[in-house]
């Protein structure tokens, strides 16, 4: 019973989001009549036996505001640090490619529940990729999953760094045994030492808690920039030019960053009452968080001009006590993150492990393993400390595939005998406009972060 658990749970992905775990390990059962009867605290409902959680499956219990909440807060992360820079530096007239990308990627979320349809027994993102291409399709599917959530934690943790050196800015602390290191990198260090014991956590339901207040976060985030505004610390009279064409690439792995999502969407549909309303879901989601990414975009921008920054909390005025908060929320988002984007990888390999082994053991294991990557990504963020960069490269290398042409593809295949013409030229430029948007902006992306490295060493 607690096998077929975890290996559900293993099939979920996760993001920079707060979706709540929604299957956790049970500590007591009572099994009665093929029922058992769990006592969790923040757990709604019962765990049931195979039969029982299969016809659970088909019919979720998550409400439609609960669902746009939900997605809604997959959608919002790191992405909205990063738009009043992406509009400055590509002109206001890229606030269409914006918009437009909202648009691209509601109608793709709006196909992959057309996936779901045309196999209710799939769970997942990498499931579709599997109804559709066999094989070759999960794994490659699932490898893009594991890029995506590697690149955004080197993301998190140069956002950390960026942000605690503006909230501790005067602190100076230096160790014997490490001279090597300034005073922000040791900072980042023992930032990320604290949240280390988290990798270690088996209970998903405390796993789940850390995140939960992803949503919440990023509204102090954007009521600080709005305030900033609206009681004149910054007046808002900078001027935008209109098209900067040659930063278009670049800007647009930023933009495409900002809709990242598409792999948990499946576990939403799965998750709601009335998976019928979906697309009105999407909808709903999509518009709201192109609206808020719009407004927060421009207010940046007219605020800040040329000067604003890749993330918009480190322009805010420091003497303001909103600053002081909307910065410590930056920076414990990204310590709160490590344990959920690490939840997949640990299942994975806890469950690959030898049966053999004991339960104190496999813990030892995966948190050892979890220890050792989470160092890796450390490691990365200080050696490349450019957000902008990295999360270019990272919408662009990725994200337009998991967000674009990934689900046109798979509905193209699902639904090759039953596709109609229009429909089937549409999803074929979206993968043909997917596919020249993430090259370009991938080697556009690369070229800055590699040119930005070699001046950095060369000074």
């Amino acid at each position: 019973m607690l096998g077929k658990l975890r290996k559900s749970v293993a099939k979920l992905p996760f993001h920079e989001s707060n979706l709540a775990l929604k299957q956790v390990k049970c500590d007591a059962c009572m099994e009665e009549k093929g029922v058992c009867k769990c006592d969790n605290g923040g757990i709604e409902g019962m765990v049931m036996t195979e039969d029982a959680a299969d016809q659970q499956a088909r019919s979720g219990n998550s409400s439609f505001l609960h669902a746009v909440l939900n997605m809604s807060g997959m959608l919002i992360g790191l992405g909205q640090l990063s738009t009043p820079y992406a509009l400055e530096n590509g002109g206001w007239g890229s606030v269409f490619l914006l918009v437009g990308l909202g648009f691209i990627c509601t109608y793709t979320s709006h196909v992959l529940g057309k996936c779901l349809d045309k196999n209710p027994k799939s769970e997942s993102f990498a499931d579709i990729g599997e109804n559709a291409f066999g094989r070759k399709g999960r794994v490659l599917t699932a490898t893009f999953i594991y890029i995506e959530i590697f690149m955004a934690l080197v993301s998190y943790t140069i956002s950390l760094h960026d942000n605690l050196i503006t909230v501790l800015s005067g602190t100076r602390i230096k160790l014997p045994g490490v001279p090597n290191l300034h005073t922000s990198q040791l900072i980042t260090v023992i930032a990320v030492l604290i949240a280390l014991p988290s990798l270690w956590l088996r209970d998903l339901s405390s796993i789940s808690f850390l995140s939960s207040g992803g949503i919440l976060m990023s509204l102090v985030i954007f009521i600080s920039v709005v305030c900033t505004a609206a009681f004149g610390s910054v007046e808002a009279n900078h001027s935008i030019p209109f098209l900067h064409v040659k930063n278009i690439p670049a800007i647009s792995g930023l933009y495409i960053y900002s809709y990242a999502g598409h792999f948990v969407f499946p576990n939403l549909y799965k998750a709601m009452k009335h998976p019928s309303k979906f697309t009105k879901v999407s909808i709903v989601s999509f518009v709201a968080c192109t609206l808020l990414y719009t407004t927060l975009a421009f207010l940046g921008a007219k605020m800040f001009g040329p000067e604003v920054n890749p993330q918009i909390t480190l322009n805010l005025p420091r003497h303001h006590f909103i600053t002081k908060i909307a910065l410590w929320a930056t920076v414990l988002t990204p310590m709160t993150k490590y344990a959920l984007e690490f939840a997949p990888f640990a299942i994975q390999l806890e469950n690959n492990l030898p049966d053999s082994l004991s339960s104190r053991m496999k813990l030892i294991i995966r948190g050892f393993v979890g220890s050792i990557l989470l160092l890796v990504i450390l490691s990365l963020a200080l050696s490349i400390p450019y957000f902008e960069h990295v999360l270019s490269l990272t919408g662009s290398l990725v994200s337009v595939c998991i967000c674009m042409t990934f689900p046109s593809a798979f509905y193209i295949k699902l639904s090759w005998p039953h596709i109609s013409k229009p429909i089937l030229i549409l999803n074929l430029c979206l993968i043909a406009f997917g596919s020249i948007l993430g090259v370009h902006g991938t080697i556009s992306s690369a070229k800055m972060l590699i040119k930005t490295l070699l001046r950095a060493h060369s000074t």
